[in-house]
């Protein structure tokens, strides 16, 4: 396949060049433009050349049909009269505009001089449509051959979640560490054995030693949780911040003073015991944070 030749040469031309052809083509009656698939077929061309070379058309096309538009209107004014045709080949009128470059124009019917002077028709703005659509072509394949499909995507798989319950598993001996730990050291500081209701049960004892353990590690544990879950005011939670450090430490030194009271002379040296006895605390505590940070997450 070659492109047609033009100007003595079959090299791809400019569209300056294939405009005076396009112009020449022979269009099919009612047709007044060629189409864009024409274009490409008969000059073996781009669609870009295509395009560029069909917008030029039409606008030679929308202003011819200005011109047309106006000089009817200026015949019907009475600004432009046609002369009598004296001859067989009368000259043609003389305008007062530009004539428009193109095939000659279609001469203008006569109009009497008693016509009534009507006001200029306005001319429709010309439409430039877009340039015809190229069909997309399917590929054509052996019949045997398997259409590829998209597979379908494959569902992830749900994640389990963390559970907690071992954590309180391995954290419940630290705990019974610090309440034995606590216990003692109340026992040593004078909380014992007491009746809270004489005369009404006798019976009823109480050990004190216990309030010890539960009002530190269990606010410390509290406190932790509130820190750690984010869910209160700011002034709340740098203070459950700081209060959960608090009685974490108060916790460790009271573990501390127990073990250094009850360990015998000829025992470990102070900096072992006192090593030893914070263990507990500091397993409780990243226990309880962790079982917190796993519901949490839940």
């Amino acid at each position: 396949m070659t492109a047609p030749t033009i100007n003595g040469t079959k090299f791809p031309q400019p569209v300056d060049v294939l405009l005076p052809a396009a112009r020449a083509l022979d269009l099919p009656a009612g047709q007044q433009l060629p189409s864009r698939n024409r274009l490409m077929r008969e000059f073996r061309i781009g669609a870009a050349k295509a395009d560029d070379i069909l917008a030029r058309l039409k606008a030679e096309h929308a202003s011819r049909d200005r011109a047309e538009t106006l000089r009817k209107a200026l015949i019907l004014r009475g600004s432009l009269v046609t002369p009598e045709a004296d001859t067989a080949d009368p000259a043609a009128p003389r305008l007062d505009y530009p004539e428009p470059i193109g095939p000659d124009l279609a001469p203008a019917p006569d109009v009497p001089e008693s016509a009534p002077v009507l006001d200029p028709i306005p001319a429709a703005p010309a439409k430039i449509t877009p340039g015809e659509q190229v069909e997309q072509v399917t590929p054509v394949s052996h019949p045997d051959t398997p259409t590829p499909t998209t597979p379908n995507p494959v569902p992830a798989a749900p994640v389990r979640s963390a559970v907690a319950w071992p954590v309180v598993l391995l954290a419940l001996p630290a705990f019974v560490a610090i309440w034995s730990g606590w216990v003692g050291l109340g026992g040593l500081t004078g909380f014992g054995v007491v009746h809270p209701l004489p005369g009404i049960a006798d019976g009823f004892s109480l050990n004190t030693a216990i309030t010890l353990p539960i009002g530190v590690e269990t606010y410390g544990a509290y406190a932790l949780y509130v820190w750690l879950s984010g869910r209160v005011p700011p002034r709340a939670l740098r203070f459950a911040k700081w209060s959960a450090i608090a009685s974490l430490l108060v916790g460790a030194l009271g573990q501390v003073a127990y073990h250094l009271l009850v360990a015998p002379a000829t025992g470990a040296p102070w900096w072992i015991t006192t090593a030893v006895s914070v263990l507990p605390v500091a397993v409780l505590g990243m226990g309880a944070a962790l079982a917190h940070l796993v519901r949490a997450h839940d």
